[in-house]
């Protein structure tokens, strides 16, 4: 695991009229490791990472990413630093197979109007064969067949196909079984073995001390803590994110003053 964080968030806040979704949040994540993002409902996980994302602007605060400052405006420029995101929905269509799917407004062609199937195919059995997905019978299976740990690898396979650096899986075991859970964990710490920065969301703590390296809390959109899976307990994250020292007190003029609960 490198020492110099691939992604650091520095400071980043988000408004939404009145509500602050996010307040001066600390984020990093290092090349090679699982960062866990945990937090009740309403705690600021997704609005983090769609800003991340290029979904929403951030309002302030400052965005490193391999070292450099970027300014993220739109998903495209978020893709072209190498940050790919795995919603909890998948984006995946369910009448297309799994190759079709992988390249998703991505085709390739050749003789400039034909679709490259071939070239297409191989890839997509390369990329699920390097993260030891062998639970699909078939490339060429539509995706609607699948089961929720299969529907999982081929979302997760999609992002890493195009030079991705960051990976970040949103509740990526959520309804799934014992047996499909177990899978998609594994497949988290290819992850990261391929050197990839992973950025896990979920509110399944065991999941998360199964594959995290550290766990950032993050609390009524204020970080409250980053803990080292090996020197913590899953009771500390849940005192953390239900009982974290808040720097502001959501409604109230902000005095400066620290506010412990």
């Amino acid at each position: 695991m490198s020492a110099t964080p691939l992604l650091q968030c520095s400071g980043v806040s988000k408004s939404f009229a009145q509500v602050h979704a996010l307040v001066n949040v600390d984020f990093e994540v290092r090349r090679g490791e699982v960062m866990a993002l945990v937090g009740d409902n309403g705690a600021g996980k997704s609005t983090l990472i769609k800003c991340i994302a290029g979904i929403y602007p951030f309002d302030s605060g400052e965005v490193r990413f391999e070292d450099e400052v970027v300014h993220i405006h739109g998903p495209r420029e978020s893709a072209a630093l190498g940050i790919e995101v795995v919603y909890q929905d998948l984006a995946l269509a369910d009448n297309l197979d799994v190759v079709a799917n992988m390249f998703l407004g991505r085709e390739r062609t050749r003789s400039g109007y034909m679709l490259d199937e071939q070239s297409m195919e191989n890839d997509a059995r390369e990329t699920l064969d390097s993260l030891s997905v062998t639970t699909l019978r078939s490339v060429r299976q539509a995706v609607g067949g699948l089961s929720g740990g299969q529907r999982q690898a081929v979302a997760v396979a999609k992002s890493v196909m195009w030079n991705s650096k960051l990976v970040i899986l949103d509740e990526p075991t959520a309804a799934l079984g014992v047996a499909q859970t177990r899978q998609v964990l594994e497949l988290v710490k290819r992850l990261a073995e391929r050197d990839l920065g992973v950025v896990i969301i979920s509110h399944n703590l065991h999941d998360v001390f199964e594959v995290a390296d550290r766990i950032t809390v993050l609390r009524l959109g204020q970080q409250v803590a980053v803990l080292n899976r090996e020197d913590t307990t899953q009771q500390d994250v849940v005192h953390a994110i239900t009982a974290g020292t808040l720097t502001h007190v959501p409604g109230m003029q902000d005095t400066g003053a620290e506010v412990s609960e």
